[in-house]
């Protein structure tokens, strides 16, 4: 009898530890870094044609999300590490809920509720996600997803979400969606992450200084043992002044503020690209300067010559594996010319900066200072977290989606926009999404700092067509730069 007993409690034991397993250092640096201001939720929208049911949507998470054995787990913080622990008293129903929206329900109800749910945190006793069915929303019904960021990043949840999407209403069950979103992207990110472990180590000698780093330049001879171009990266980053004071950045509250713009046609974000010989995402984050730019001028903001920067992650693993969760990206600052009235030069200068970026190993410098932090003493953490974010005033991500129609619970995908959380002192979120030949862009933000979003969302879609009116008046044989767009329009605001 002793000897069953025995063997029983060993296969308590065992299993017992199937169910909790050690988080990696990444992934805890964003589970620590959650704060009353700004939750670590990365928080999505999705809208479709048709009024799904509630019983529909827990058949397709409980067989499509929670094939994904992390999300049945809960995070559990200590001293020693943190941890992820299978959650014995899971209960589906707490997890997928339904809502309604006052009155008629319009946008602005669903922008109220959103922000709502993008203010409150996530409980810690239970698996950090949850998702919120709207069945009534504009002739159709609407999703609201709520996970942490220390699941995964943005780009890998935006990858899981379109996990539990069909390419038709019912699908053949050999269909494989996978082809009609993912790109194939296997060489450029294995470059990258075959040097992540160098920069790991060197983000790990740099916080168990504590920072020292900023203060004492003298340190810069330690780096520079581990590699010239690793150190300059580094420097480089940690020697950027801060951010300018403007109505931008101020002391945060716990409220946040969330809205969405009308979709652009990507057809004509592309023309705009190749009239002025850049990307798309130049496009977009110029235009996205342009709308911050006479958001704060109507507001009294002296914005001449200025320039802010944002926090853009940047992808370290190709996006097939994004499904493997966790988070495996770094993070860039990109300038926002603000400042600069004439929108091709703005785009000029986006275009610039993101040139530098790509060829520089900022990304992975990042990466690395984000793991070392992970195991870092919390005094540390929060030096290096209000130190890296006084560099930025906001933070942009941009993530390309499919470009065809796709189907949830037997229901059209119509529109779907995402925010990622916001960290230390940042309060402005800027989100580019494109999804079925159209371009989506929102806005989430601190309610100290823009309690009115929508007026920053309404400009989003004016200052695109100036670009493309620009790039549509111009001569199509050639570039068109500042100087022959100054010749088409009116002098700069």
């Amino acid at each position: 009898m002793a000897t069953a007993e025995a063997q029983a409690g060993n296969r308590a034991r065992r299993a017992g530890k199937t169910r909790r397993e050690p988080m990696t250092r990444v992934d805890t640096a964003w589970l620590r870094m959650e704060r009353p201001t700004n939750p670590m939720m990365i928080t999505g929208v999705l809208m479709f044609a048709e009024a799904m049911s509630l019983e529909r949507l827990r058949k397709v998470v409980k067989q499509r999300f929670l094939a994904y054995r992390r999300f049945r787990q809960k995070a559990v913080d200590t001293p020693a590490g943190a941890s992820w622990q299978t959650d014995e008293n899971f209960d589906l129903d707490w997890h997928v809920q339904l809502a309604a929206l006052p009155g008629r329900g319009g946008k602005r109800s669903l922008e109220r509720f959103v922000s709502q749910l993008a203010s409150t945190p996530l409980g810690h006793n239970r698996p950090l996600w949850q998702f919120h069915l709207v069945e009534r929303y504009d002739g159709g019904s609407a999703l609201v997803a709520r996970i942490h960021h220390s699941y995964a990043d943005g780009i890998a949840l935006v990858q899981v979400l379109l996990s539990l999407t069909d390419t038709s209403p019912e699908p053949d069950k050999d269909s494989e969606l996978s082809r009609a979103w993912l790109k194939q992207d296997h060489a450029h990110v294995a470059r990258r992450v075959g040097a992540v472990d160098r920069y790991m180590k060197l983000g790990s000698k740099v916080v168990e200084k504590g920072m020292e780093v900023y203060r004492d330049p003298g340190l810069a001879g330690v780096l520079a043992k581990e590699g010239s171009e690793i150190a300059r990266e580094l420097l480089h980053a940690l020697a950027l002044p801060d951010d300018p004071p403007s109505l931008l950045r101020g002391r945060l509250g716990a409220s946040k503020r969330v809205a969405w713009a009308e979709p652009l046609d990507l057809e004509e974000v592309k023309a705009v690209g190749r009239a002025c010989d850049c990307t798309v995402n130049d496009v977009l984050m110029a235009t996205a300067a342009g709308a911050l730019r006479h958001y704060m001028m109507e507001r009294g903001d002296d914005v001449d010559g200025m320039t802010l920067r944002a926090t853009v992650p940047v992808n370290l693993r190709p996006l097939e594996h994004a499904k493997k969760l966790g988070n495996h990206f770094g993070l860039v600052f990109l300038d926002l010319p603000v400042g600069e009235g004439n929108p091709i030069r703005r785009l000029e200068r986006v275009t610039h900066c993101m040139q530098e970026l790509k060829n520089s190993r900022q990304a992975i410098v990042a990466y690395g200072l984000l793991a070392a932090l992970g195991m870092a003493p919390s005094q540390v953490q929060g030096l290096a977290l209000d130190l890296f974010s006084r560099k930025a005033t906001a933070v942009a991500t941009n993530v390309p989606g499919p470009q065809q129609p796709l189907y949830l619970a037997g229901c059209m995908l119509r529109e779907m926009m995402f925010w990622v959380p916001q960290t230390g002192t940042i309060g402005i979120g800027i989100s580019i999404l494109s999804y079925n030949g159209r371009v989506h862009f929102g806005l989430i933000a601190d309610a100290k700092l823009i309690p009115d979003p929508d007026a920053v969302i309404g400009r989003f879609g004016a200052e695109f067509d100036k670009l493309l009116y620009l790039a549509l008046m111009g001569d199509w044989n050639e570039r068109l730069d500042a100087g022959l767009a100054a010749g088409l329009m009116p002098p700069p605001d």
